[in-house]
């Protein structure tokens, strides 16, 4: 049987990621740098990360834009849906792929693929054209 992937394993593909609304919880941030990826945190408050991330206070409901750029992809983890279209559209202004894992039963509130995960499920928002 084979062993769906976690949610590192799906933000792995990507080289330059924005996680936002790092909080206390930096375990992926960490995996992916120790995968050699580049990760940049955000949080509206200061936090503290894992060594070899990067961090930025930002609001994704009034970015600075300079945060996201160059990014592969902006992802947040247990993202409430009202932060779902900000999330999205921050992404889509960095030209950046969008995931995010949502809390609970909350449903994405924008439109999304899913991909399987161990934990549950990540949400890749479509890109509006």
């Amino acid at each position: 049987m084979v062993k769906p992937p976690n949610v590192a394993d799906v933000l792995a593909e990507y080289d330059e990621l924005v996680e936002v609304g790092v909080g206390r919880r930096t375990g992926v941030a960490r995996d992916l740098t120790e995968r050699g990826c580049s990760v940049t945190a955000t949080d509206v408050y200061e936090r503290e990360v894992p060594e070899g991330v990067g961090f930025v206070v930002d609001d994704v409901t009034d970015p600075d834009a300079a945060v996201y750029e160059g990014a592969d992809a902006v992802y947040a983890l247990n993202c409430p849906p009202e932060l779902h279209r900000p999330l999205r559209d921050v992404a889509e202004r960095a030209g950046a792929d969008c995931l995010f894992t949502t809390l609970g039963g909350d449903q994405p509130a924008v439109p999304v693929a899913r991909v399987t995960v161990a934990t549950g499920t990540v949400f890749v928002a479509e890109t509006r054209n």
